[in-house]
């Protein structure tokens, strides 16, 4: 798995996944109209990955601001996700991927061999990985990673 994980400078695979109303999301959709932060968390309703899931919230509007959309990935239930959606005020997409086929096909690692990796891809609007950031346990570092990127992306667009 590990000879087939994406990479910095890769076009993003595209996938569609359902959201926590069922309805599908294409990663292709946003290409061209906004930047993606992309993260896969392991579970709905869990210290970590609730954090996690704020702090995203808690930043929603600086990444919107930066023309980013913002995407949870896991393999809970859409039934799961829409309840944790609706706890916490999540303004983003949550999407089931509940085959782990979207985590395995970007080579999201797992933690022990057990746990699902804790990964977020930033995609710029060209449908390119831009920045990866893996850590099982700093979950809002993976913010701060996302919104540095972003922003330097932005800067550097508006230089060329």
């Amino acid at each position: 798995m590990a000879n087939t994980a994406v990479r910095v400078g890769d076009v993003a695979p595209d996938f569609t996944l359902p959201d926590a109303a069922g309805v599908p999301v294409s990663l292709h959709d946003f290409r061209g109209k906004a930047a993606v932060v992309l993260y896969f968390y392991p579970k709905d309703n869990t210290p970590i990955c609730t954090a996690e899931a704020c702090s995203f919230r808690d930043s929603y509007e600086a990444f919107r601001q930066a023309g980013a959309e913002v995407i949870g990935v896991s393999a809970d239930s859409i039934a799961s996700h829409s309840q944790f959606t609706q706890n916490h005020k999540l303004p983003f997409r949550l999407l089931s991927d509940a085959d782990h086929s979207v985590q395995d096909h970007y080579g999201v690692p797992k933690t022990l061999w057990l746990l699902p990796g804790r990964v977020t891809y930033l995609i710029d609007r060209a449908g390119i990985v831009r920045h990866i950031f893996s850590s099982q346990f700093q979950a809002a570092q993976h913010v701060a990673e996302a919104l540095r990127v972003l922003r330097e992306i932005e800067a550097e667009s508006q230089r060329g």
